[in-house]
């Protein structure tokens, strides 16, 4: 069997240097593994000419020119990794940075501990282009996890390392949440009987700008959090509390970007 796939979704978005950062973070892991890249949607040409030149160094790249999202881009690649007999998944942001042993910390503590269906760890979120830096912490244990989950998610979507039975039990990705397939996922994982982990210890360096809280805001997005975290709480049967930290969120993420930028360093 094969031993571990990274995926890796790509949106016009990123811009080219931020993606150089990221696989070359891939290419200097003390553990390598194969690389899985899906392009949703159009990007620039300076991006495709970089993406041509990497070609020996990916496994699978798949163009598709429609933008379709990211829940879906990441099934694409979950189900191509799948047809072959990887046993570990890797998911990893273009704009992100692993730090250099991410994969080997992952890869050991699955092959110590054969129960464990995904494991993560805490994340460093750093500013780009303005003073920003903070590294968030997530519970350890799949008990601790599963309390956590009743207020916010347990693990950190870019540092998930996925034994193949997760799939097997969970399934894929949700798509009927537009911005909250993570925890829709999650929330899947623990309804289904998937063992979760974390490590504590850094395994990704997360790019953080403006838009990254203003991407938190807005009412419609909100609301279509606060709906999905009722729906986890009701799955999974979290006590009445669980309601006042929905609303709670619900209220930081319609405020406006400064005081969510000030209460995320603070309070995460």
């Amino acid at each position: 069997m094969k031993k571990v796939a990274i995926v890796v979704s790509i949106y016009k978005t990123v811009k080219l240097s931020q993606l150089k950062e990221m696989f070359e973070s891939l290419y200097r892991q003390t553990l390598k593994g194969d690389i899985f890249v899906k392009i949703d949607g159009d990007i620039s040409k300076e991006i495709k000419e970089y993406l041509e030149k990497q070609k020996d160094k990916i496994t699978y790249i798949d163009y598709r020119r429609d933008n379709r999202g990211i829940a879906l881009s990441y099934n694409e690649l979950f189900e191509e990794v799948l047809k072959s007999d990887y046993e570990y998944i890797a998911r990893m942001d273009a704009d992100d940075i692993m730090v250099s042993n991410r994969i080997e910390l992952q890869y050991n503590f699955m092959q110590k501990n054969r129960e464990i269906d995904v494991v993560g760890g805490y994340i460093e979120e750093f500013g780009d282009n303005f003073e920003y830096n903070k590294i968030v912490k997530y519970p350890l244990s799949q008990d601790e996890m599963f309390s956590f989950f009743s207020k916010r998610v347990p693990i950190a979507n870019v540092t998930t390392f996925f034994r193949r039975s997760f799939f097997e039990k969970a399934g894929l990705y949700p798509t009927s949440s537009p911005t909250n397939e993570d925890t829709l996922l999650w929330m899947n994982g623990f309804s289904t009987g998937c063992h979760f982990a974390n490590i504590p210890k850094v395994l990704v360096r997360v790019r953080v700008n403006e838009a990254f809280f203003k991407r938190r805001g807005g009412v419609s997005k909100a609301w279509n959090d606060f709906k999905d975290r009722v729906q986890v709480i009701k799955k999974l049967g979290y006590n009445k509390r669980s309601y006042f930290y929905a609303l709670a969120l619900f209220m930081v993420n319609i405020s406006p970007s400064k005081i969510k930028q000030f209460l995320y360093k603070r309070l995460r």
